[in-house]
């Protein structure tokens, strides 16, 4: 499995939010950070982490326009689209990958945070008129 296979596989698993499938693509050590958040350093912090987006969050998209890999660090732009329940947020996202023996050892994503936030503000407007379209 290439690099980049070892990374679109693993967003296809968070994409049906199924957490075990992803973690299998994880290494032990790996580190995964919201830039400029603080990481989480190991596979423990790593689940932990997604097991509550998975728990509050009722859906997720990885919308990739471009992805590369220069040996062992494949690099992702896409728009990621968070769900829960009617509300939506979609925003850009770059994201770093390193990827050793198979596993992700570092998984790093930067995005702007304005951007989440108006995301977040435009998907609560469009959820409530969905509710009152109804």
């Amino acid at each position: 499995m290439t690099e980049i296979q070892t990374v679109t596989d693993f967003l296809k698993a968070l994409e049906a939010l199924d957490v075990d499938r992803a973690l299998t693509y994880a290494a032990p050590e790996i580190v995964y950070q919201n830039v400029p958040l603080p990481p989480a350093r190991g596979l423990p912090a790593v689940e932990k982490t997604l097991r509550a987006m998975a728990r509050y969050g009722t859906g997720f998209e990885a919308r990739i326009h471009n992805i590369a890999a220069n040996g062992p660090t494949v690099l992702t732009e896409r728009t990621d689209v968070l769900h829960a329940g009617p509300w939506k947020a979609k925003f850009w996202v770059c994201g770093t990958f390193e990827v050793h023996d198979g596993k992700i050892t570092l998984w790093r994503d930067y995005f702007d945070w304005a951007t989440l936030l108006t995301a977040g503000a435009v998907g609560a407007a469009e959820a409530v008129l969905t509710r009152l379209r109804r």
